[in-house]
C-alpha cells in the first residue's frame, strides 16, 4: 500500500477510508500547493482593478474596453467552471493540477510582458482558465483525502484563501503601483506559482477515480452560452444600461440556454453536470445560502471601497489598509472556525456567522459622509468574522450532504453559482449605487454634494444586502449535519 502512495496514486479503497489515507499522504504540502495556486488566482481577480484607470491611459482605450480585463476574467470562470465537473472524472488529479498551474503561469508571464491591450486581455483569460480548474479541484481533493470530521478545518483554510485573495488584491496592488510599474502586479505572483508547481509535482497524488466518460459537445455549448450569457449580460449592464438590447438579449438567451441545458442533463445517461444533487434538500439549502453569501460579499468588496473613496475621500491605498485588519483577523481565525465546525456541527458556527454579517450590514447602512474611520474598521472586522464563519462552513455542509460519487458535480455546481452570484451581485448593486447617487445629485442640484450622494448610494445598497443577510439568518436555522457524514 505504501508503494502505491509513493508512485503518486491512491486506490479507491484507500480513498474511501479517509483517515487511513490521511496518515499515508502528506496533506500539508498537498494543501499548500493547491491553496497557494488558488490564492494567486483570486488575488489576480481583484488586484488589477485598482490599475484599470492607469492601464486605460497606457493602452489608450476607453473605460468600457479596459473593463474587459475584469469582465473577461469573470466570464471565463463562469464558462469553464461548469465543465470541470466532468473533467475531474475524465482526467487524473495530477493532470488537472498541472494543466491548471501551467495555464496560470503562462497567463501571468504573458500579462507581465504584454506590450498591447489585446495580449493582456488574452493573458487574463488564460489566467482565469487556470483558476477555473484550481478551485473545483482543491475542493474535490479536500473531500477525498479528509474524512467528514476533518473537512471543516480544511475548508476553513480554503475559506481563508477565498477571502484573503480578493480582499488583499487591491491593497497589495495599490502598494505596487505607488512604488513600481503595473507589470509587477503579475511578476510578484510568479514565485508563488512556482512554489505551487514544485510542491504539487512532489506531493500531489492522484486521488480521484478516473472513469470512461464522454464529453457531450452540445452540453458544453449550451453551458457556455447559458452561463456565459448570464455573466456577460450582468457584467456589462453597468456601462450599457439595463434597458440595453445587448444586456437583455444576453441574459434572456443565457437563461433559455440554461433551461435547455438542464433538461438535456436530466435525460442523458451520463450527464455533463449531474443535477441529481438538487434532490438533496440540504444541498439546495446550502446552494441558496452560498448564492446570497457570494452575492453580498463580492459586491461589498466593490461598494465599500467606492464609498470610502467617494464619500470619505480616502485614497485607494489607504482604503486597502483600513480594510486590512478585518481581512487579517479572518485569516488568523479561519482554521479555528473550521475546527469548531468539526467539533460542534454546522448550525453552531453558521447561524452566529450569519447574525454577525447582518449586524455588519446594519452598521454599514447607517454610514454617511462624516463617518469616523474607526467605525469602518470595527464594522469591517465584524463583517469579515461573520463571512469567515459562514463561507467555508456552508460550502462544507452543502457538499457533505451529497454521496461521494456526486462530489465533482456538486463542486462544479456550487463553484459556478459562486461566480454567477458574484457577477450578478456586483452588476446589480453597483447599478443601484450609481442610480441613487445620480438621483441625489439631481435633487441637490449641486456637484459639491458628491460625498453625500455616494454615502446615500452605499446606504441603499447595504440596506438591500441587509435584507438578504437576514434571509440567510433564517435559512441557517434549518441547517443540520447530514446523516451520512
Amino acid at each position: 500500500m505504501s508503494e502505491q502512495i509513493t508512485t503518486g496514486s491512491i486506490t479507491n479503497q484507500q480513498v474511501q477510508t479517509g483517515s487511513m489515507v490521511n496518515k499515508q499522504i502528506k496533506t500539508g504540502p498537498i494543501m499548500a500547493a493547491l491553496f497557494v495556486a488558488g490564492f494567486v488566482g483570486l488575488f489576480s481577480e481583484t488586484a488589477l482593478n485598482i490599475a484599470l484607470g492607469d492601464l486605460g491611459k497606457i493602452f489608450n482605450t476607453n473605460a468600457t474596453t479596459i473593463g474587459w480585463l475584469a469582465t473577461g476574467y469573470f466570464l471565463t470562470l463562469g464558462i469553464l467552471v461548469p465543465v470541470t465537473g466532468i473533467l475531474m472524472q475524465k482526467f487524473t488529479t495530477r493532470q488537472m493540477f498541472l494543466t491548471s498551474i501551467s495555464l496560470s503561469l503562462i497567463g501571468t508571464i504573458l500579462a507581465a510582458v504584454a506590450p498591447a491591450f489585446s495580449l493582456l486581455l488574452t493573458a487574463r483569460v488564460v489566467q482565469a482558465a487556470g483558476l477555473a480548474i484550481a478551485l473545483p479541484l482543491t475542493q474535490n481533493v479536500i473531500f477525498t483525502i479528509f474524512p467528514p470530521n476533518k473537512r471543516g478545518a480544511a475548508m476553513g483554510v480554503m475559506g481563508l484563501v477565498m477571502l484573503a485573495g480578493p480582499a488583499l488584491g487591491p491593497t497589495i496592488a495599490g502598494l505596487i503601483l505607488d512604488t513600481l510599474s503595473w507589470h509587477w502586479i503579475f511578476l510578484v505572483t510568479l514565485p508563488f506559482l512556482l512554489f505551487s508547481l514544485i510542491f504539487g509535482v512532489l506531493y500531489l497524488p492522484n486521488v480521484n477515480e478516473v472513469r470512461k466518460v464522454s464529453i457531450d459537445t452540445v452540453s458544453v455549448i449550451l453551458s457556455t452560452i447559458g452561463f456565459g450569457g448570464v455573466v456577460y449580460g450582468f457584467s456589462i449592464s453597468g456601462e450599457a444600461g439595463w434597458t440595453s438590447a445587448t444586456v437583455l438579449g444576453s441574459i434572456i438567451i443565457g437563461c433559455i440556454a440554461l433551461i435547455i441545458f438542464a433538461i438535456r442533463q436530466t435525460k442523458m445517461e451520463t450527464p455533463m453536470l449531474n443535477l441529481i444533487a438538487f434532490k438533496y434538500p440540504l444541498f439546495v439549502l446550502g446552494v441558496f445560502m452560498t448564492f446570497i453569501t457570494f452575492f453580498n460579499m463580492l459586491s461589498m468588496l466593490v461598494i465599500l471601497p467606492m464609498y470610502m473613496q467617494m464619500a470619505l475621500l480616502i485614497a485607494a491605498f489607504t482604503t486597502g489598509l483600513i480594510l486590512l485588519p478585518g481581512s487579517l483577523l479572518n485569516c488568523v481565525l479561519a482554521p479555528t472556525i473550521g475546527r469548531l465546525f468539526d467539533k460542534y456541527g454546522p448550525r453552531a458556527v453558521i447561524t452566529p456567522g450569519t447574525i454577525l454579517v447582518a449586524i455588519g450590514y446594519v452598521f454599514y447602512s447607517q454610514f454617511g459622509a462624516d463617518t469616523a474611520i474607526w467605525r469602518v474598521v470595527v464594522t469591517h472586522i465584524i463583517m469579515m468574522l461573520g463571512i469567515g464563519a459562514v463561507l467555508a462552513s456552508v460550502q462544507t455542509n452543502t457538499l457533505n450532504s451529497l454521496p461521494k460519487q456526486y462530489y465533482p458535480d456538486g463542486i462544479a455546481l456550487t463553484q459556478t453559482l459562486q461566480q454567477v452570484a458574484g457577477a450578478v451581485g456586483i452588476a446589480v448593486l453597483v447599478s443601484i449605487f450609481s442610480a441613487k447617487e445620480d438621483s441625489y445629485l439631481a435633487v441637490a442640484g449641486n456637484g459639491n454634494e458628491l460625498p453625500q450622494a455616494a454615502a446615500a448610494g452605499s446606504s441603499v445598497v447595504f440596506s438591500i444586502s441587509l435584507v438578504l443577510a437576514v434571509v440567510n439568518v433564517v435559512l441557517s436555522l434549518f441547517i443540520k449535519k447530514p446523516h451520512h457524514s
